[in-house]
């Protein structure tokens, strides 16, 4: 690998009948092989899951099951889309999913794959780095970035804007191995990107909230995060306490 504008990469997304990579399928799949200059080869499908999407899923994608009726089964294109992936560096926003999910698909159909061991950038982690979007969502990073819209949230139409945006969040970076090396150490977030403390900075968050949230199963930046502020108000506690003359008595 060299410069990063002159290396080739793989972007894919797949829309799916539920969050969960273990159990649930994928109903779309698209993918794009691009350089910094062009997109050299892309394919998209709507597969045929085999069993009923969910409503609440469907209010996502708007993908229904008259949509996927009579197209293929994942197991019929499968070996394409791993053809076309091969051993590039994969692009995506918050890829470990779509990442999981194929290689999951690819169990049921008893296809081994390298995707487990692949490397790959995931751009909701490098526009955590970046910092000055909003929010960190493909359609927040669209606007922030003014890229032309490309249609509803469908599988395609995210790998095009996801490129885009991949282009912009690594403009400082001269080599590939540069932004994979960076990305292998936590990011400290600006302010809680989920649950009932959702948008707010990590020093107005209760402290028993901060401790709750740093023993549950979240990703290394936002677990990185919650145990620095909580080491932080620690250490402030202390500066305090050794400050105060009265606090012994």
């Amino acid at each position: 690998m060299g410069l990063i504008h002159k290396d080739t990469f793989v972007c894919f997304d797949c829309e799916s009948t539920g969050l969960d990579p273990q159990k649930d399928h994928i109903i779309e799949i698209a993918v794009c092989k691009f350089t910094f200059d062009e997109i050299t080869e892309s394919r998209e499908d709507l597969i045929d899951p085999g069993l009923s999407i969910p409503e609440h899923t469907i209010e996502i994608h708007h993908i229904t099951d008259e949509m996927v009726a009579g197209k293929p089964k994942i197991r019929a294109v499968l070996r394409d889309y791993l053809k076309i992936i091969d051993n590039h560096i994969l692009v995506g926003h918050a890829i470990p999913f779509d990442i999981g999910l194929l290689d999951n698909e690819a169990k049921r159909c008893l296809i081994e794959t390298q995707l487990p061991s692949s490397r790959y950038l995931d751009t909701l982690r490098l526009a955590r780095l970046y910092g000055e979007s909003p929010t960190n969502s493909l359609e927040s990073l669209r606007k922030h970035f003014n890229i032309v819209a490309h249609g509803a949230h469908r599988a395609m139409n995210d790998v095009i804007v996801n490129i885009e945006v991949f282009k912009h969040l690594t403009r400082k970076f001269k080599t590939t191995e540069e932004v994979l090396k960076r990305l292998e150490k936590p990011i400290n977030l600006r302010q809680m990107p989920l649950g009932k403390h959702k948008g707010r900075p990590f020093r107005e968050i209760p402290f028993a909230y901060l401790r709750w949230a740093s023993h549950q199963n979240f990703d290394q930046d936002l677990l990185f995060s919650l145990r620095s502020e909580i080491k932080k108000r620690k250490q402030g506690n202390l500066f305090s306490q050794a400050g105060n003359p009265f606090t012994e008595l």
